[in-house]
């Protein structure tokens, strides 16, 4: 089977860019999401989020008719469900619109179709939303129960992809393909060489989860150094980007670039999905991610001491008279994603501890998030001249291009905007 009719779960950024290729290969493409606004606005040939291109194609796919968005699942030959993975309070996964997905899609499920969990998931999730199908469907047969003989082919595929970058990684990255059976997976390759260029592999479906997991985890370890040493360097007052740039030239080392810390719904939240299932052997995994989400709270601290040697030299002012640029809320460069992002949080909660004035520099949205919108969204060269203290948080190009801060400026530069 070709999948000429293809569904995808779930229209952010990746379940909408993955819709809008695949309608460009001339596929029928059913988009379903539980936000009107964001259906409404797809129908439309228009795009809710910011990812470079992403317009044009879904702009022609809704034109010529291969794309169409619904809030209500329908009938397809294969189903991509690409749903948010979050987690609880206590870093458990939520896998409850996973859930919610498997329910929606079961009622229109037909022998023959594949079930594909592109998001990102701790280990045992694709068994679990074929489970949920399985409860919801009593009349079709599935892997765990029937395997190579069931009615429906069910595999992992998680993404892989970097934002601002999306379309030509979908394109372009190797794919792991983990289906519950050999003939899932076989299914599911068919499926994807529709559009990806790079190499399909195939493994088992845990493996599969656990690898999307794994190269996150990894690049969390990594950072996590990067900002510690960084902390360290603050203490010693030694310039930590000069420091890294230098241990860099040994042929063997490549440190990474401290932040603010760590954000975006990947690399913040898939380490603590191995931590939830392996807490007593996740040790190094687990310290990595408490030391990427204390450093917001290192810059916080510095922003504070800020404020207060400021005030020790402008003794005829108030605290609340003190104002505060933050350049950038994105949880990276040069995109408008602010999911799980350390800089936003930075922002919120010197609005929460300060009750200072903050100019928020971000050129990549157009308004505040509702609980910021008292501060103002600014242009960097208004921040210039009016602020009194400048938080350096995302290194976007706007940001680089930037003359130096005068000399008697108050500058945390968290970033590395102005590194050497």
């Amino acid at each position: 089977m070709n999948f000429p009719r293809i569904s995808v779960i779930g229209l952010g950024y990746i379940g909408l860019p993955t819709a809008a290729i695949f309608a460009s290969r001339k596929k029928q493409v059913i988009g379903v999401d539980v936000n009107q606004r964001a259906v409404d606005t797809i129908n439309r040939g228009e795009i809710h989020i910011v990812e470079p291109d992403l317009d044009m194609l879904v702009h022609a796919a809704v034109t010529e008719g291969y794309l169409r968005a619904t809030t209500v699942a329908e009938p397809a030959d294969a189903f991509l469900i690409a749903v948010p993975t979050p987690f609880k309070e206590d870093h458990e996964p939520d896998l409850s619109y996973i859930e919610a997905a498997s329910k929606s899609i079961a009622k229109v499920l037909k022998k023959n179709d594949l079930v594909i969990l592109e998001s990102t998931s701790p280990v045992g999730a694709t068994e679990s939303m074929a489970q949920w199908l399985a409860e919801a469907r009593p009349d079709l047969t599935f892997p765990a129960t029937h395997g190579e003989d069931s009615d429906i082919r069910i595999a992992h595929c998680p993404e892989r992809v970097l934002p601002g970058h999306v379309l030509r990684e979908l394109v372009a990255n190797d794919r792991i393909i983990g289906g519950m059976t050999p003939k899932c997976s076989e299914a599911a390759v068919r499926l994807y060489r529709a559009f990806v260029e790079g190499e399909c592999i195939i493994t088992d479906t845990r493996t599969a989860e656990m690898c999307k997991l794994t190269e996150n985890s990894f690049r969390d370890v990594n950072i996590a150094f990067a900002n510690e040493l960084s902390m360290i360097c603050a203490e010693l007052k030694i310039n930590p980007w000069e420091l890294i740039r230098l241990a860099n030239h040994h042929p063997r080392v490549n440190i990474l670039q401290p932040g603010p810390g760590v954000g975006g719904h990947c690399i913040a939240v898939d380490p603590w999905f191995i931590v939830s299932k392996t807490p007593e052997l996740a040790r190094l995994i687990r310290s990595a991610r408490e030391v990427n989400d204390q450093k917001p709270q290192w810059v916080i601290q510095q922003v504070k001491l800020a404020v207060a040697e400021y005030l020790l030299s402008h003794p005829e002012q108030s605290a609340s008279s003190v104002r505060i640029a933050c350049y950038g809320l994105a949880f990276k460069p040069d995109i408008d994603d602010l999911r799980e992002s350390p800089s936003l949080n930075i922002a919120r909660q010197l609005s929460d501890e300060l009750g200072v004035e903050l100019q928020l520099i971000e050129p990549n949205i157009e308004e505040l998030p509702a609980d910021l919108a008292k501060h103002q969204l600014v242009d960097a060269a208004y921040a210039l001249d009016s602020a009194h203290i400048h938080v350096l948080l995302v290194k976007h190009r706007e940001f680089t291009s930037m003359a130096k801060m005068r000399d008697n400026a108050i500058v945390i530069d968290a970033a590395g905007v102005f590194a050497a």
